[in-house]
């Protein structure tokens, strides 16, 4: 995997995305991708509007039960 530097964009800051990752990813501009942590650091995936719902009703679900889900988990 190539390197990536941090550059400035605008006010923010961004790092562009070889054509090589792109097509791994099926993705091109102007698309949107979902950012999530994984174990071992950032996870990028094409944006999907079926899996953002899916995991935003994770979230509410994991931040409502959060006790039973720490008894579990013991």
């Amino acid at each position: 995997m190539p390197i990536l530097k941090i550059t400035t964009v605008g006010n923010s800051a961004g790092v562009v995305l070889p054509k090589e990752i792109l097509a791994k990813l099926r993705v091109d501009k102007g698309d949107s991708l979902y950012v999530s942590e994984a174990p071992d650091g950032i996870l990028l995936t094409p944006y999907s509007p079926e899996v953002a719902d899916q995991m935003d009703r994770a979230e509410t679900i994991m931040r409502e039960h959060r006790d039973v889900l720490r008894r579990l988990a013991k």
